[in-house]
């Protein structure tokens, strides 16, 4: 059985540790991809630029989103995610600080699978991270890889 994938889209440093830490203090042993911004998470789904002979047909289980990123921001990469065939039922989650509410009902629009604040606090945020995980990776039942046309 293949190691199920997390793919993280964060350019924050210091919130890519913590989702590491999180991890690893939960016991989630996954492999953590982490793209840095919208282009790097978009070249890893579909095997380009910097991710070119990466097999695209082996996804990662879930993705966490945020939506303030260099290059290409998260409700594009969302509107990119949906369109295509090979990616467009991937979970995703939206973990983010924003507090804006068009924000989370354009991201729900675009079909993201969940929005998600980041705690400030560490504490909270371990826990919250413990939860998507006992979610996505054990309880959720994943979408079938898509056929080949």
């Amino acid at each position: 059985m293949q190691q199920k994938t997390i793919l993280l889209v964060e350019d924050n440093p210091d919130d890519v540790l913590l989702t590491q830490r999180a991890l690893k203090k939960n016991n989630i042993s996954n492999e953590l991809v982490v793209a840095r911004d919208g282009v790097e998470a978009l070249d890893y789904l579909f095997g380009t630029g910097a991710w070119q002979g990466r097999d695209p047909g082996v996804q990662p289980v879930v993705i966490l989103l945020d939506l303030m990123l260099p290059r290409l921001d998260g409700m594009e990469v969302l509107r990119r995610i949906r369109a295509s065939k090979l990616t467009s039922l991937l979970p995703v989650i939206i973990l983010t600080t924003s507090r804006e509410e068009r924000d989370r009902l354009e991201t729900y629009r675009l079909g993201a699978n969940s929005f998600v604040r980041k705690p400030v606090d560490f504490e909270q945020f371990i826990e919250a991270v413990r939860q998507l995980g006992l979610y996505w990776l054990v309880l959720n039942e994943p979408p079938p890889a898509p056929k080949e046309a």
